[in-house]
């Protein structure tokens, strides 16, 4: 029997592994709990949304649009049910669509120059996404589909309809677009690239 075929029956036996080699490595998963990879997130509750969504609606009220933009983004819901999650969301498209057009560059520009924009910025952009997407938590944003009957032309009555409840229609989608362009413009491709590789989920 040649060495070749001796170390292929030594390999195909299931002994040809004795020390686990895994509890010797001291950057093994085994060694240390994988959950402290990542900092406790503080979990926000709706009430604590409800009061941050109002506190936001009274600064746009007032005419401060840019601190209401800087107040829904310092505080994202990273850890919440998917109702506070739905609603900060909410919050942060009624801000995006109450801002002109030619105030969005200029707004943006202060925003990340100061200390701490870019985070608020890749925050932002997580929200794009996310509105994007269909907005809603629980994989996207579905027309209710109760008491629906067949039309005459055959038809199914599911399916996404402009203005539907919580519905990113096509104007919010324009809305959404047109900031996603004016945030990487400002903040540059490294922001979507930060967006992407986060583990925390608005």
């Amino acid at each position: 029997m040649s060495i070749i075929q001796q170390h292929s029956q030594a390999s195909l036996s299931d002994a040809w592994r004795t020390i686990n080699i895994d509890a010797l490595d001291p950057d093994s998963s085994q060694n240390f709990d994988t959950s402290t990879l990542h900092p406790p997130l503080p979990e926000i509750t709706e009430p604590d949304v409800r009061q941050l969504n109002a506190q936001v609606r009274q600064l746009l009220r007032g005419g401060d649009a840019e601190g209401a933009l800087r107040g829904s983004l310092e505080t994202p819901v990273y850890n919440g049910s998917d109702s506070a999650k739905d609603a900060h969301m909410q919050t942060v498209l009624e801000v995006l669509q109450s801002i002109k057009a030619s105030e969005m560059t200029p707004m943006l520009q202060r925003i990340y120059a100061t200390e701490g924009g870019s985070e608020l910025l890749d925050v932002l952009m997580k929200y794009l996404y996310r509105g994007m997407s269909g907005g809603s938590s629980s994989g996207g944003i579905r027309t209710p589909t109760r008491n629906l009957t067949p039309q005459v032309t055959g038809f199914s009555q599911i399916g996404s309809r402009p203005g539907g409840t919580n519905e990113v229609t096509g104007t919010g989608m324009s809305v959404l677009l047109s900031w996603h362009e004016k945030v990487v413009e400002v903040a540059g491709l490294g922001s979507i690239e930060r967006c992407m590789s986060d583990w925390r989920k608005v």
